[in-house]
């Protein structure tokens, strides 16, 4: 049965009924722009954070990837239940979740606690992020104001990206580590007021049951894989807990398989899977993200282990690789009018590619200013890719499974993000030389980034397919 919530003055719902069709955008917005910025504010900090609160790097590891862990293992959680019980219900619910739990940061007196507080953060996330999308998908119906609403959806997070190490810099050096967090609850309320004022309640479908044996097995796996990958780093990739930790997650991602094949309601129905552009802009995504933010990590500890560079300064090191992000998804979201989704995502791609197999070329030592180009390829080809990827997924659901859909895309990007973090940090703790790990990491990257763009030229469509009759 599908039911809406019934508005509380008796007006028509959507955005046009506020006569502001920005408001829903700049509501929903306002929720990812904090979830994003969380992800990069947190690299420039996370040196200091480890000093002052006596964290080995595997903890410094886990400060960044418990966030992530949680936000990639219940992202489809998140989605199911916006289905379920209306997106608009389940976003509110997320952002006061990660509000408070950025004060728990915020407050956290010891490495534990506040690993104990991103688990929490990461949890708001998850109910935030499938929302957002879902959300757009909702209020802006049409395709061409669909497609610039997730472009700019998409600049959100490269203005969070690219704020992040600046302001995450500057905070760590004026008034401290703690305020990386405080800064989000300013953000957080504003957009809990503007969601509730101007975006409309969510149709509701109450026939359909969360899979909960497919959630635990799902963040079981997405659990394993980064604690194998964080602590291969300390142990060793031969270390019989690690291949042990390795076992388990494939048999916990196919005992989710199975039970998704079993179930009566699947909580990701694998006929969308089989759906190539949807799982193969899923698939991209994961690949852009563990090459961007793995390069992001490396590159933040690099700066200041290895340079000596400040807090501040490693933030304005790291610029020019966020700051093209800010503009590169409005650009491809107007490109894809004229020329489709499938050659910008590939553009984009073989751009992060150059960018990355630049630095690993650039040898142990180089000049700050040829790691420029290589950061600033890098930021803008995934910023560019990001757009077309999203619409693809979005494109290919029915609309009963919009936040499903945007769950699985998110889902996706952030255990890339966890892989990418963690497979970083192993590779700098176990090579030869902190300039070789970060080399290695960067040529990992690259090879990402080249099969992503070899997966857009087979499952992205050249033209945005009609969308699908609802589900």
């Amino acid at each position: 049965m599908v039911r809406a919530d019934r508005p509380r003055d008796g007006r028509p719902d959507g955005p046009a009924a506020s006569g502001r069709p920005l408001a829903p955008l700049l509501a929903v917005c306002a929720g990812y722009f904090m979830v994003i910025l969380d992800v990069t504010v947190i690299n420039v900090a996370v040196p200091v954070v480890g000093r002052e609160l006596s964290a080995s790097l595997t903890g410094i590891q886990w400060i960044t990837d418990g966030y992530t862990l949680v936000f990639a293992g219940l992202l489809l959680t998140g989605g199911a239940l916006g289905d379920r019980l209306g997106n608009r219900r389940i976003f509110c619910t997320g952002v006061v979740v990660f509000t408070l739990a950025s004060a728990g940061c915020g407050l956290a007196p010891t490495a534990g606690t506040l690993i104990a507080a991103r688990l929490l953060e990461g949890l708001g996330a998850a109910l935030i992020v499938p929302g957002s999308l879902a959300l757009l998908h909702q209020a802006y119906p049409a395709p061409a104001a669909r497609s610039r609403a997730f472009g700019l959806w998409g600049s959100m997070a490269g203005i969070a990206a690219s704020a992040g190490p600046l302001l995450g810099g500057l905070l760590v050096t004026t008034v401290g580590w703690r305020w990386v967090f405080f800064i989000n609850l300013p953000v957080g309320c504003a957009c809990l007021l503007l969601t509730l004022r101007h975006v409309a309640p969510s149709a509701r479908r109450t026939d359909r049951p969360v899979d909960w044996p497919a959630q635990c097995a799902l963040i079981a796996a997405v659990a394993l894989l980064t604690a194998v990958l964080n602590e291969a780093g300390r142990r060793g990739w031969s270390d019989p807990l690690i291949l042990t930790g390795a076992g388990l997650c494939l048999l916990t991602a196919a005992a989710f398989v199975l039970r998704e094949r079993l179930a009566r309601t699947p909580v990701l129905p694998l006929r969308l899977l089989r759906s190539r552009p949807m799982g193969g802009a899923a698939a991209i995504g994961l690949l852009f993200n563990f090459a961007f933010y793995g390069m992001i990590f490396t590159a933040s500890l690099y700066f200041q282990h290895d340079r000596g560079l400040t807090a501040l300064r490693t933030g304005l090191a790291l610029f020019p690789a966020v700051a093209m992000t800010m503009f590169a998804s409005v650009l491809s979201g107007r490109l894809a009018r004229r020329t489709g989704h499938r050659p910008l995502v590939v553009t984009g791609m073989l751009l992060g590619a150059a960018g990355l197999a630049g630095w690993a070329a650039a040898g142990p030592d180089p000049a700050y200013p040829l790691l420029v180009g290589p950061m600033m390829a890098a930021g803008f080809g995934t910023s560019f890719a990001l757009t077309g990827a999203t619409a693809t997924v979005m494109s290919a659901a029915p609309d009963a499974y919009s936040g499903t859909a945007s769950a699985l895309f998110n889902t996706t990007r952030q255990i890339g993000s966890a892989a990418g973090v963690a497979l970083g940090g192993s590779l700098l703790a176990t090579a030869t030389g902190f300039a070789t790990g970060l080399r290695t990491a960067m040529a990992i990257g690259a090879a990402a980034y080249l099969t992503a763009a070899a997966l857009a030229l087979l499952c992205i469509p050249p033209r945005e397919p009609r969308r699908r009759a609802v589900g």
